[in-house]
């Protein structure tokens, strides 16, 4: 496994020690006497005579509670835990979720191995965040993203920025091949050409916030429930194309007055709407499944499916509304 990729590197092992019988007399004289040995004094560490993580105690709370008190008594056994293979990114959001400096590492049979301190936890959202952002503009992550973004040669920015620029080129093509398809469409009401960019944008607006948002809760939570959550989102969704779907045929009827225009534009609103919010959550879903990034479905792949989509939806609408009204 690559070690960019696991928290392990973060590891920092000199922190504050205690067993469960210890006394809060016992940790202070610690404290005392060590405090230059721990690079991280945020918890004192509870851990058995297996070497097992117990519990933790926050060191705000030590000169709190007196000294013969033990510390099995006070300490809190409700653990956050990450193991040696977890993401990084992952640690940093349980840190974030649970308001924590510190978290503690162990294996599988909870032995206790470190912990990841604040400046690391820091350092990987930094790096994290970093990498989302490459991925979501389409360039692949460097080795270091943080300094090879700014410092790297010509030659590394175009390996990296090339791929996903070649897949949108050949999105372009087939957007074109959609177009071309319907021209019979178009020619009969040429006017169809102009809001191309409406209905596109719209559609990738609403894709990009949906995706956004559960690809975050994604990262967040871990699991997320597919149904439940594409529910809710489908419900925001409607709302959404309800009302922008019938603001632009008022708006196309007021100023074109064109039945047939209004009916064509409002109702590939609505579609190409929901559409771009099942691809906005389907997409990073079946990438996480698949153990990929799900970030990697807010990029250029998902905006050219979306615009094919929400081509294809328009012309559709346009070519069987002639038949019918025309």
């Amino acid at each position: 496994m690559d070690i960019r990729h696991t928290v392990g590197q973060y590891v920092e092992t000199k922190v504050p020690i205690v067993e469960p019988s210890s006394t809060i007399g016992t940790i202070e004289q610690l404290l005392l006497e060590r405090a230059s040995d721990f690079e991280t004094i945020s918890y004192i560490y509870v851990v058995d005579n297996k070497g097992v993580l117990v519990g933790i105690v926050s060191i705000k709370e030590v000169f709190g509670i007196k000294k013969d008190v033990l510390v099995r008594n006070v300490m809190k056994q409700q653990l956050v835990i990450a193991h040696p293979s977890t993401h990084p990114e992952r640690v940093a959001t349980l840190a974030i979720k649970y308001n924590l400096k510190a978290i503690p590492i162990a294996d599988r049979e909870n032995k206790f191995l470190g912990v990841i301190p604040s400046d690391a936890i820091l350092n990987i959202l930094h790096r994290e965040h970093t990498e989302a952002f490459l991925r979501s503009a389409g360039i692949h992550p460097f080795k270091d993203s943080v300094r090879d973004v700014v410092g790297g040669s010509v030659i590394s920015h175009f390996k990296k920025r090339l791929p996903w620029l070649l897949i949108g080129l050949v999105g372009g093509v087939l957007a074109a091949a959609v177009v071309e398809f319907f021209e019979t469409a178009l020619t009969q009401m040429i006017i169809l050409a102009s809001f191309i960019p409406a209905v596109v944008y719209i559609a990738d607006a609403v894709g990009v916030q949906s995706q956004t948002i559960f690809i975050r809760n994604l990262v967040l939570e871990h699991k997320v429930s597919l149904l439940p959550y594409l529910k809710r989102e489908i419900g925001v969704g409607l709302l959404i194309a309800v009302v922008l779907g019938v603001l632009i045929a008022v708006f196309s009827m007021v100023f074109w007055y064109n039945p047939v225009l209004s009916f064509v534009l409002g109702l590939s609103f609505f579609l190409a709407i929901i559409t771009a919010v099942i691809v906005g959550v389907f997409l990073p879903w079946i990438l996480w499944k698949m153990g990929r990034d799900p970030v990697f479905g807010a990029g250029p792949f998902a905006t050219v499916i979306r615009d094919i989509a929400s081509l294809f939806i328009y012309f559709m609408i346009a070519s069987i509304s002639f038949k019918v009204f025309l």
